[in-house]
């Protein structure tokens, strides 16, 4: 059984991928799901060159209280990478909190970012099974969030019903089948 980064106050979640594989949404799903929890919780962006393809990151603070900080989260709790490629690129583990959680879309184990604990689950191959692929990238991030809900400790169904309220039809039950793959295949694979 893993462990639940909710046990505190306020969980801040930083999600890096690239334009276009929905960063943005992935952190809009999962505060949808924790206010269906009984949480608050707030998501938002930030857009640097605003292409397909680009480093997108995206922000999800999840509280028992109400949440008043807008800011960009520097100092996570939890790190979600969409594409492992991004890595060459951004430094995805900066300010990651000692104890946190990374949770990287990859097939094989990772090296720990340090004093941190890692996950892994291929949400790739997830999408690709599910036929998930729009202009042949495989949409990972309903996966993604599948893989972190069940690390946060927030409960499946609660991510299932945000993936249904924000689809529809066969997308939707697709995407919920893609959440509750990752909910149930993500390992953790050692601490740094």
């Amino acid at each position: 059984m893993m462990s639940s980064l909710l046990g505190g106050e306020t969980v801040e979640v930083r999600f890096h991928g690239r334009g276009g594989q929905g960063a943005v949404t992935a952190a809009n799903l999962l505060v949808d799901a924790a206010v269906r929890k009984g949480l608050w919780g707030v998501a938002f962006p930030f857009f640097g060159a605003e292409r397909r393809g680009a480093p997108v990151t995206a922000y999800a603070r999840i509280s028992s209280k109400r949440i008043y900080t807008r800011s960009m989260i520097r100092r996570p709790d939890s790190v979600v990478v969409l594409d492992p490629a991004i890595m060459n690129y951004v430094n995805a583990f900066a300010g990651l909190k000692e104890g946190g959680a990374a949770v990287i879309n990859s097939p094989k184990p990772q090296q720990p970012p340090a004093k941190a604990r890692l996950y892994v689950v291929n949400a790739t191959r997830i999408a690709l099974d599910l036929g998930l692929v729009l202009a042949g990238w495989p949409l990972v991030n309903v996966a993604m969030v599948g893989a972190l809900s069940r690390i946060l400790g927030i409960e499946l169904d609660y991510i299932l019903e945000a993936v249904r309220s924000a689809l529809s039809g066969r997308i939707a039950e697709l995407n919920a089948k893609a959440a509750e793959r990752a909910y149930n295949e993500v390992v953790e694979v050692g601490a740094g």
